[in-house]
């Protein structure tokens, strides 16, 4: 930087590391056969050649898949033992899912979504968008979902299956009589309990919409904060924040394309 120029912070987009990192984490979950062996290994670990048969891959092809899987962090090998055979039971490694691992890749393809990734000559944005989608359609269908991001509950989701829901604390029971309620550990300590929540998500005519409920730390959406009996409609990757400030929440709100079944997610 010269002398007198802003000192101004780059743009994700324009940050070139960032972006190429970014290129390398989506490339880990670029690979159809990869998602596969996710959806595979969804309900129950399963070893390697259960693995390449129901893929319809080679062994050695589908560790070096399992390999990239375990490097992302998304999937865990524990000791196990095989399925009987003539020569008797043998140990194996068996693959799973890292709990909440899906959730959080979710969660941070639409953060840096919703951060606004520049246009850039290798297409991160779109493929940012293309594949949260693939994600989210493969692994929890066509319902919007909430995320928590950060704090003791980070990574769990919610599927708004019901018209209306009560956000705030766990600390006090109840629920609005025509929905449900999304309540927060306690140690959220900003945000407003149950019985008086903090928030209230809403569909209206098929667009869900985001009010506060007269809290004390106030509700933000994109960190523009909500007037009094304002309904903010939400869009794909917006962040809902519950007050200010490290002991408040923040959600992030995700709306999955309808699943269409031509993935190739299936299990086989």
């Amino acid at each position: 930087m010269r002398d007198g120029d802003d000192d101004s912070t780059l743009a994700p987009g324009q940050d070139l590391d960032f972006v190429d990192e970014l290129s390398e984490y989506l490339d880990v979950l670029s690979s159809p056969t990869r998602l596969r062996i996710l959806k595979i290994i969804e309900r129950r670990p399963r070893d390697a050649k259960e693995i390449s048969r129901a893929v319809g891959t080679s062994y050695e092809n589908t560790k070096k898949h399992l390999n990239r899987l375990l490097l992302a962090g998304l999937i865990r090998k524990e000791a196990g033992s095989s399925a009987e055979t003539v020569t008797g039971v043998h140990p194996v490694w068996k693959y799973s899912l890292v709990q909440g691992g899906l959730e959080m890749v979710i969660q941070n393809l639409g953060i840096f979504g919703n951060l606004g990734i520049a246009a850039d000559g290798s297409g991160v944005s779109l493929r940012l968008r293309e594949m949260k989608d693939r994600l989210s359609s493969a692994f929890f269908g066509g319902t919007p979902i909430i995320l928590v991001v950060g704090g003791e509950e980070d990574g769990r989701t919610v599927p708004l299956r019901y018209e209306q829901y009560a956000v705030g604390r766990a600390d006090a029971a109840g629920s609005p009589a025509d929905g449900e309620t999304i309540a927060l550990a306690p140690s959220y300590a900003a945000v407003s309990r149950v019985s008086r929540p903090h928030c209230l998500l809403k569909r209206l005519g098929g667009t869900w919409h985001v009010k506060d409920a007269g809290s004390t730390g106030g509700t933000m959406v994109n960190t523009v904060p909500l007037r009094k009996n304002e309904m903010r409609p939400l869009l794909d990757g917006d962040l809902i924040d519950l007050a200010r400030g490290p002991q408040g929440a923040r959600l992030l709100f995700s709306v999955p394309p309808p699943a269409s079944g031509e993935d190739g997610l299936d299990e086989t």
